[in-house]
Formats: C-alpha cells, sequence, structure tokens
C-alpha cells in the first residue's frame, strides 16, 4: 500500500529543472552544486582511505577522529565547547541528520515552526513524524521575521523551530538581533531549535555566522546540523553533522541508527583530514565564491536584471517584476529552459502556502564561462518573452 504522505508528493524542484537541463543541454544554475572539484588533498585523501584504509562498517555515530575534528573545527571557528564523544553524531548527509531531528525529536501532534521559503524536505519529513508544520511566511527583498510573526506562530504546543541560517535560498545570513529574538521564544516556550546551517563556511565578509547554539539559554535546545559537502564543495559525499547536548544526543544517535546507522569510512576519514587541515581552504573559499556572486551580479545589472543581495550560500536572487518580467517565477523558469537553455529554481515552489511568485534563484558557484553564457541566456529568454506581447 503506498505511503500516503510520501506517495502523493511531487518531484522536487531541483530534481525536476535538472532533469530539464540534462535532456535539453541547457547550463544549470538551478541546482546548488560547484564546477570546482573541491580540494585535491581532501579527495586524495578519501581515494587513499579507500585503497589502504579500512573498509569495514565503521562506529554507528561516526569515526572518533571525524567527530574530534568537528569538534575542533566548530571551537576553532565559532568558539563552540563541543564533547565529541557525547555530543557529536556523524551522519549520511545533512538530510539524513534533519530525518533523525525530526522523527526523533516530534511526538504525534507537536506544532513545528517552519520559516519559508525552506529547504523542500523539512515538511514532508515533519509530517511523516507526525509533527504539524507551523509556517511563518518570510518576503523580499529582507527575508527577515519579527516579534510580531513570532507571536502569531509560538504556542504552547510548539515543540520545535527549524532554523535555516545561512538561509537558502534567500542568501541571508541573520543577524544577531534576529538570532537573539528568535532564542528568546525557545527559551520562553520550553522549545527545541532544529538549525540547519550546512552554508556556515559559506558567508561573504562582512557577514558573520553565529550559531544559535552559542546564545544565552540555547546551549541545551539546539540541534546543530553542518554538512561537510558544503563545507568543501563536494555535494555528493554526503557527511553530515548532528551535534546537541547529551540528552539530545542519546535521542538523535538512536534514531540515526535505524535510518542509514554509518557513512562510508574513507570519506569519514577524508573529511577529519580536510578540518583539520583546510585553514587555507576555509580562508579562500569564500573569497572565490563571492567573486563568481559579483560577477554574476555584475553581468545580470549590465543586461537589466535588478539582483537581491546575497550573503552567503550559492545563491543569488532576481526580482522578476523589477527586471521587467511579467510572468510568474515558475511559467518564467520553464520558458527560460525550454526556450533558451538556462535552467534556474522559482522560489514559489519553496513555499508551501501563500509562495512569493516574483523571486527566480540562480546558482553562481560555476565558472566564468558558464556564469556569462547563462546571463546571455536569461536575457534571451526575457526577449522571448517580452516578444509574446
Amino acid at each position: 500500500m503506498a505511503n500516503p504522505i510520501f506517495a502523493t508528493l511531487p518531484t522536487t524542484i531541483f530534481e525536476e529543472m535538472s532533469g530539464l537541463a540534462r535532456a535539453l543541454g541547457a547550463i544549470n544554475l538551478g541546482q546548488g552544486f560547484p564546477d570546482d572539484p573541491g580540494p585535491e588533498a581532501v579527495r586524495a585523501k578519501a581515494a587513499e582511505a579507500v585503497l589502504n584504509g579500512y573498509n569495514q562498517y565503521p562506529p554507528m555515530a561516526g569515526l572518533p577522529e571525524l567527530r574530534q575534528a568537528v569538534a575542533r573545527h566548530y571551537a576553532r571557528t565559532q568558539g563552540l565547547d563541543l564533547d565529541w564523544e557525547h555530543e557529536v553524531t556523524v551522519t549520511s548527509g545533512a538530510t539524513e541528520a534533519l530525518a533523525s531531528a525530526f522523527l526523533g525529536l516530534i511526538e504525534p501532534g507537536d506544532e513545528v515552526i517552519v520559516f519559508q521559503p525552506l529547504y523542500d524536505a523539512y515538511v514532508p519529513l515533519i509530517r511523516r513524524a507526525g509533527g504539524v508544520p507551523k509556517l511563518v511566511r518570510l518576503s523580499p527583498p529582507e527575508w527577515r521575521f519579527d516579534r510580531a510573526m513570532l507571536e502569531a506562530a509560538f504556542t504552547e504546543r510548539t515543540r520545535l523551530v527549524v532554523l535555516n541560517n545561512p538561509i537558502n535560498p534567500t542568501g541571508v545570513v541573520l543577524p544577531e538581533e534576529d538570532l537573539a529574538l528568535l532564542a528568546e521564544f525557545c527559551v520562553r516556550h520550553d522549545a527545541v531549535a532544529i538549525c540547519d546551517e550546512v552554508w556556515e563556511q559559506v558567508v561573504f565578509a562582512p557577514a558573520r555566522h553565529r550559531p544559535l547554539i552559542g546564545l544565552p539559554g540555547m546551549r541545551g535546545r539546539c540541534v546543530k546540523i553542518g554538512s561537510a559537502g558544503k563545507m568543501f564543495g563536494l555535494t555528493g559525499w554526503k557527511v553530515g553533522f548532528l551535534c546537541a547536548a547529551p540528552a539530545l544526543t542519546r535521542t538523535l544517535a538512536r534514531t540515526h541508527q535505524f535510518l542509514t546507522f554509518t557513512t562510508p569510512p574513507n570519506l569519514q576519514a577524508a573529511v577529519a583530514f580536510g578540518l583539520e587541515t583546510g585553514e587555507a581552504w576555509f580562508a579562500e573559499m569564500p573569497g572565490r565564491l563571492a567573486a563568481s556572486r559579483d560577477r554574476l551580479t555584475e553581468e545580470l545589472r549590465r543586461e537589466g536584471f535588478a539582483v537581491l543581495p546575497s550573503q552567503g550560500t550559492y545563491f543569488l536572487n532576481l526580482d522578476l517584476p523589477a527586471s521587467g518580467i511579467d510572468l510568474a517565477d515558475r511559467e518564467f523558469a520553464l520558458r527560460a529552459v525550454q526556450e533558451a537553455g538556462v535552467a534556474s529554481i522559482p522560489v514559489s515552489a519553496l513555499y508551501e502556502e501563500a509562495p512569493v511568485t516574483t523571486i527566480l534563484r540562480l546558482c553562481f558557484s560555476k565558472s566564468d564561462e558558464t556564469l556569462d553564457e547563462g546571463v546571455r541566456r536569461l536575457a534571451r529568454a526575457r526577449d522571448l518573452v517580452r516578444g509574446d506581447r
């Protein structure tokens, strides 16, 4: 018998647009993966580990060397004091970490606050766990929440709040006053925060990432989720981290053991090596991506497109009406890939209700040649749309 929650779900917008890009030979500025192959030394370590290392089941919670490296990395970069033995679990990607958190912590009927636009796995997983999503709608160009929005969302049934920071797809890095406001509500309502912080290393100066778990009152009520795939631009590796206080970690680890149980040991060893030796990578990588962001922004503006600011992630957004395009984002995205050969993501697809239909997300973690040609094709798509009038 078909699963009543998952069986009726559509194909994700990422798979849909990437599938069209493959079928049509289009430039893919939709799905968020880089053209750069990632740090060679880390990839070489993975190859060496699979040839000469241990290839049987590693410990369920992850290789000790990786859990230690995660704790040390967050101590250096974010000032966190994590106990690697009792507060760090390695997962098969951040999505599995999210599933472990939702399935482990939600009881049927619990309300879970989610900010939209959102990563499309959140709501199906919350519902599968028996939770009730409570949606908070963010709007361009600031994409910020305020006290009134939180007052309307939090109730006596609130169990969890899901925070993605830096935010995909908006490119916003939340300022400390927003984090402090959310922490105040979590403490007041005794809620646990699931902090999807996979983009924490992809932040552009002068913006600075601050983890919610580091704010007063949040140390014991945060589940911090990280992603080696995003840290090193190796999105196919699917190595994630769950960091939480011991009482939470015990539940999360038990759930993880019945999902994927463990993660390839050669990739774990390579990520541990990267975290311990990657100071130069973490210093230089954001600057290279910021240069790509700036190049795409400048070329788009030269063609008359209106670009929203991006402080982090691989993404920036176009304001379609301000760019002279009067189609809804999904319609324009489909025409752009089918008629002009360039794929993008309509941000409306990342809302569960009351979508913003005027914003198009573009991925800039691409080569200069790909970005320049993508802009030319987007301009052609706009010209084709205008020609229909």
